[in-house]
């Protein structure tokens, strides 16, 4: 696999193009185009150029990669990372986020605000995007604060922010607590691109809780948060998003009722899209029998019933992403007593196959869209399709067995609830502007535009 050749494509018009990458047999999964079938793809200067049967080429220092028996999809994108620069960097860097995201198959991250300080000034966007540069692996978008210091008090200068390379807004990590605020923000921003992602949970009723409020917290005697937390607030969030008209993102779904809600912004005709992550799909409370602090995690680990629903609603759409919550800590922190440790644990580089195994009867189509195309549309970024003439960001895949080994992750972070588990897909190739970031597991500088 990966064998150089010497390659040149004979168009029917007579020209003769050199290319630089030429993907062959691979079983290219675009939702965009309802493509699923065995093709070859053609990628020159970071564009791809064709896509076809049998294609064949020749010229000039022209690399072959034989994709047989594997999926190529448009890059995954994940819209819900936290890479911790600036002011983290014992957590995670941008590099080793960007490191662990070409790793775990995802071409492109949005990462979120909780920064020191948080990302709520055009220098510290530009910043984001400087230190993503010089990683030259993922390409990175930076999601901006909602509030000045996600503090939920002041507006930020949203215009300003998105000419700086903003994506979306968020004060991620917090809600607004403040609904009056929050309208007012969503008034102002209106016409501004960019979609705001809400952290739905209300401080108030989640208290100091660390894991869900159910018969399982009451028989370990640690606190819990009820599902109302988070119901509350996007029940709220979706009716401020009906009324003002902005696109709201609900992050990180967690209960049943939570989709309900989902479903009633959309039956009446509400601008509203939401994500689930891995964990949310696969484990319960259960997880915190041994007081594990690596199951610790915002919005809890719910109950087998949230855990159906949840499933239920990838299925049938109203779930629209896939998004990891990528939170890494260092191992310091996670040992801690439980009502100490920080929240979260690294998600990039075991996502893949989490999510297919969380969902093994999802087709490949939907699973494609959940992690590639339906985030491109909502970030509004580059990529979610192979469509001749986009940018050539490409994640292949295939099913092989591999079990998870936290210690060889290149995130910093090296908690995860995965460890030990066997996944049965992987990703084998992340293809970033034309140019191998990952290849057969192996790591390097994908030398492409990031943005």
């Amino acid at each position: 696999m990966g064998e150089r050749r010497v390659l040149r494509l004979e168009r029917p018009n007579g020209l003769v193009h050199v290319n630089d990458l030429l993907i062959r047999g691979g079983r290219v999964v675009d939702p965009a185009q309802h493509l699923d079938a065995i093709r070859d793809v053609l990628v020159r200067d970071g564009v791809i150029v064709a896509i076809g049967e049998h294609l064949e080429a020749t010229g000039a220092d022209v690399d072959i990669y034989d994709a047989t028996g594997a999926a190529v999809a448009p890059g995954f994108i994940d819209m819900h990372v936290h890479l911790r620069e600036p002011g983290q960097t014992h957590k995670e860097t941008i590099a080793t986020g960007s490191a662990a995201a070409v790793a775990g198959g995802f071409t492109a991250v949005a990462c979120m605000p909780n920064t020191e300080p948080a990302l709520d000034s055009p220098a510290l966007i530009a910043e984001v995007l400087r230190l993503a540069a010089a990683a030259g692996l993922a390409r990175v978008y930076p999601i901006a604060a909602l509030t000045r210091g996600r503090a939920g008090n002041e507006l930020s200068p949203y215009w300003r922010l998105h000419d700086a390379g903003a994506v979306a807004f968020s004060d991620d990590g917090f809600a607004v607590k403040n609904a009056r605020v929050l309208r007012q923000a969503a008034l102002y921003a209106r016409d501004v691109p960019g979609v705001f992602i809400s952290h739905c949970e209300d401080g108030d009723l989640k208290g100091d809780a660390v894991m869900n409020e159910g018969a399982r917290s009451f028989d370990l005697g640690l606190a819990g948060s009820p599902g109302l937390a988070e119901e509350v607030h996007i029940a709220r969030d979706v009716l401020i998003g009906g009324d003002t008209k902005k696109p709201f993102h609900i992050a990180h779904l967690s209960t049943a009722m939570s989709t309900e809600l989902i479903r009633f912004g959309r039956a009446h005709d509400i601008a509203i899209t939401c994500e689930v992550t891995p964990h949310h799909l696969l484990y319960g409370d259960d997880h915190f029998a041994g007081f594990r602090a690596d199951a610790k995690v915002n919005p809890p680990l719910r109950l087998e019933r949230d855990i159906a629903a949840l499933r239920a609603a990838v299925r049938d759409g109203t779930i629209d992403v896939f998004a990891t919550d990528h939170a890494p800590h260092t191992r310091e922190e996670k040992t801690q007593l439980l009502a100490d440790a920080p929240v979260g644990f690294t998600g990039l580089e075991t996502a893949v196959g989490a999510y297919a195994h969380a969902m093994p009867e999802l087709s490949l189509e939907r699973f494609v869209a959940l992690l590639s195309t339906n985030p491109a549309r909502i970030l509004n970024v580059p990529g979610g399709t192979l469509r001749v003439g986009s940018v050539a960001d490409i994640t292949i895949f295939a099913e092989r067995p591999w079990r998870v080994d936290s210690n060889a992750f290149h995130s910093l972070g090296k908690n995860t609830p995965f460890d030990g588990e066997t996944f049965a897909r992987r990703p084998i190739a992340t293809i970033v502007g034309g140019r191998f970031a990952m290849r057969d597991g192996r790591v390097g500088t994908a030398s492409a535009g990031v943005a």
